[in-house]
């Protein structure tokens, strides 16, 4: 029973923790932007896209798609 119940709280744990991580994604990406990346239109284009669509997965709760979608982002920006 014990085994079972720290499961269940490491998995609600978590599920907190990647919610989180959303926000801090998308400040990181915010603040590169701020600095004016030498990108293409193009990428600064899906950059901002990308940007976009983590926030809206993020609040639509689903923060493992979240934080793929802003990993994107930040890999074009190299961060």
């Amino acid at each position: 029973m014990k085994k079972w119940m720290t499961l269940m709280a490491l998995m609600a744990f978590s599920g907190a923790a990647l919610a989180f991580h959303c926000p801090a994604d998308m400040k990181k990406i915010d603040a590169a932007l701020d600095k004016k990346p030498m990108l293409s239109a193009a990428q600064m284009s899906e950059v901002k896209k990308l940007r976009t669509d983590g926030e809206a997965l993020h609040k639509a709760g689903k923060h493992q798609e979240s934080v793929d979608t802003l990993a994107k982002a930040m890999k074009i920006l190299g961060i």
